[in-house]
């Protein structure tokens, strides 16, 4: 006959209070739920109220967003032709995605930048969309500075 180990009892009762306690996942757990949009085109002009700057910041409703997790070549500045065409590439994708859907602006972090930007991370669905553009060459990882478009 086959005793039970008293050594295993309380980790056994600990791992029954566990499965009494957390719900089992279930088809109507909580969903993401994004509710910013807007009509996004290129920003010109002195009137930016909602518009894309460039790959990285935007406008939303009249207040300047910096895109938290990446850095994204510069279009106003650029150091060489190949930072150029990847900056219009990026602004126009930026574009896209921000009018494809509903999407969530995030706090990670600081909550404005040097210039007074709000940092934000833009997701929908909980994925970032700074990911997306990465993915694509687009965008790099933001590491505190600006990134070399340039160095082949």
């Amino acid at each position: 006959m086959l005793m039970p180990n008293r050594s295993l009892a309380p980790a056994l009762f600990t791992l029954l209070a566990l499965l009494l306690v957390i719900p089992a996942p279930s088809s109507t757990a909580a969903t993401w739920t994004d509710t910013d949009r807007g009509a996004f085109a290129s920003c010109s002009g002195s009137n930016r109220i909602t518009c894309v700057v460039d790959g990285d910041t935007f406008w939303y409703r009249g207040r300047k967003i910096r895109i938290a997790d990446i850095n994204a070549p510069e279009v106003s500045r650029p150091g060489c032709a190949r930072e150029a065409a990847l900056g219009a590439a990026a602004t126009r994708r930026l574009t896209e995605l921000l009018n494809a859907g509903p999407f969530t602006l995030a706090i990670e972090g600081r909550e404005t930048d040097r210039y007074g930007r709000a940092l934000r991370v833009v997701l929908r669905r909980g994925i970032s969309l700074g990911v997306q553009l990465e993915r694509e060459g687009l965008a790099e990882p933001w590491r505190g500075r600006r990134g070399d478009w340039c160095a082949v």
